[in-house]
């Protein structure tokens, strides 16, 4: 049933058809321009699972062009945590790897369109970004620490703009920034106006900029459909009035 679902909403953007969902608009986004670049015209109905899509190309949409990258990508970032920051362990960070490869769950889910590899994949991303930032405490402000923070942010734009259960992802990276700037509070050593540079950098690159990038997905949404569809009713005449097609398209709404 949800392959049915997020494809509708690819095939949505594709046609750029206005259409309403309770998800956050990047994961779909994806899932469209993965079909748009395969080659999907987004004529396929998507009415009930099991329909066969005959000669509509699909294939895109399921995974040569996304899925199977980030599920790919996620055994390599799952190593990458383990190996470089966490165990520092060959064996342990091979053994995480191998059990992420092998899964069951994943194997399926990188099979189908569905919004959970991607945001997988932005959740490990955001947890690799922020040990890595971590690992350059030593040396603050540098590019490095510059880049790996900036990152962080970049990728808890992505997982909340996938779906909200991404909240949890960055509950963990403030919970760490909470510990770390405690940490540096209670270092003698620093001046409150290097503390205060430390803050200001964490507000831009861990709030600030996820919430521009946020509110920028929600700008692509919106531009991008600008045709009348099935969500038209949830929202005002003045908005309706923007999309083409509607009954109520560049009518004079006072305000």
């Amino acid at each position: 049933w949800d392959e049915t679902h997020f494809g509708k909403m690819g095939s949505y953007y594709i046609n750029r058809t206005f259409f309403f969902d309770v998800h956050p608009p990047l994961g779909k986004m994806l899932i469209g321009l993965a079909g748009y670049l395969s080659g999907y015209d987004g004529t396929f109905p998507f009415q009930k699972p099991g329909d066969r899509y005959e000669q509509h190309n699909y294939v895109g949409m399921r995974g040569v062009r996304l899925y199977r990258l980030v599920s790919s990508w996620l055994a390599l970032l799952c190593f990458s945590v383990q190996m470089l920051e966490l165990s520092k362990s060959l064996p342990a960070a091979l053994l995480t790897a191998f059990i992420l490869i092998f899964d069951t769950g994943c194997i399926t889910l990188s099979q189908y369109i569905l919004l959970d590899p991607i945001l997988m994949f932005f959740l490990m991303g955001a947890v690799l970004s922020m040990v890595k930032c971590n690992s350059c405490a030593d040396r603050p402000f540098s590019a490095s620490w510059w880049f790996w923070l900036s990152l962080t942010g970049v990728n808890l734009a992505g997982a909340m703009g996938v779906k909200f259960v991404g909240l949890f992802v960055v509950l963990l990276v403030g919970l760490n920034t909470i510990c770390d700037l405690w940490d540096l509070l209670g270092n003698l050593s620093l001046s409150l106006v290097v503390f205060g540079k430390h803050l200001l950098a964490r507000v831009l690159c861990l709030i600030l900029l996820p919430l521009a990038l946020y509110m920028a997905m929600f700008a692509v949404h919106f531009t991008v459909l600008n045709k009348s569809g099935p969500g038209d009713g949830f929202f005002s005449s003045a908005f309706q009035s923007q999309l083409i097609g509607n009954n109520l398209y560049n009518v004079s709404i006072p305000e």
